[in-house]
């Protein structure tokens, strides 16, 4: 758990929790130890969670749920309830591969924000993602389902340089065209990463990027730059 952050959910002073595992194996993920081994990260008890959540109260304003990918957790519910019952608001990142998770949650009306994110254009999905074989319908349900407009959501993007091209930033405007908000976030190596190799993409080529994905989403912008 980070217990302060100003830039998990935006407008908001939260804290983000980290849940373990995750099905996608993306080489510029920056969380590598709780995707690869998960178990030996070790593991904070609710009790500690909701002790420092119910002592925070009227400090922090939402929490932050990311990962790994949270919508594999079987208890991620009934935890998302026990921090609403607190009064806190609730973000959920997510890859988009449990779609029905993400309509059961929208449906109940239990999470205030969703952010998703696109790993790359269609074509690019399984060698960035790195599953062989890879399925993209559930994703595009999901993409499907935010763009209903039933939870403030939001897409994103993260610009590596080995994997993202202006091409690539075509294919993905064209699939998210009329979606709310999108978001190009800079690749930064956090040491932790599953691949030592990769690079950002610059700031000049980046706001390129944001004037092709304009043409087709409302509102783009640059993240971490």
């Amino acid at each position: 758990m980070e217990k302060l952050s100003l830039v998990d959910f935006d407008n908001h002073i939260a804290a983000t929790v980290f849940t373990g595992g995750c099905n996608f194996r993306c080489p510029y993920c920056h969380n590598a130890p709780l995707v690869l081994d998960p178990a030996g990260q070790g593991a904070l008890s609710e009790e500690y969670i909701f002790d420092y959540l119910k002592k925070r109260k009227g400090v922090l304003q939402g929490v932050a749920i990311t990962g790994g990918e949270p919508t594999l957790m079987p208890d991620l519910k009934e935890f998302i309830l026990k921090v609403r019952e607190l009064g806190y608001e609730v973000k959920l990142d997510s890859n988009g591969t449990r779609p029905d998770v993400l309509a059961s949650f929208i449906e109940e009306k239990i999470v205030d924000y969703i952010a998703m994110d696109i790993k790359n254009s269609k074509e690019r999905y399984a060698e960035t993602v790195d599953v062989e074989n890879f399925d993209l319908s559930p994703v595009e349900e999901s993409v499907k389902l935010l763009k209903k407009g039933n939870v403030e959501y939001e897409f994103r993007t993260t610009l590596v340089k080995e994997f993202i091209s202006a091409d690539d930033i075509r294919g993905i405007a064209d699939w998210l065209a009329g979606a709310k908000r999108y978001f190009l976030q800079h690749f930064k190596d956090s040491g932790n990463c599953i691949r030592e190799d990769l690079h950002e993409v610059d700031e000049k080529t980046a706001e390129e990027w944001k004037t092709i994905a304009e043409k087709k989403i409302a509102r783009v912008a640059l993240r971490g730059y």
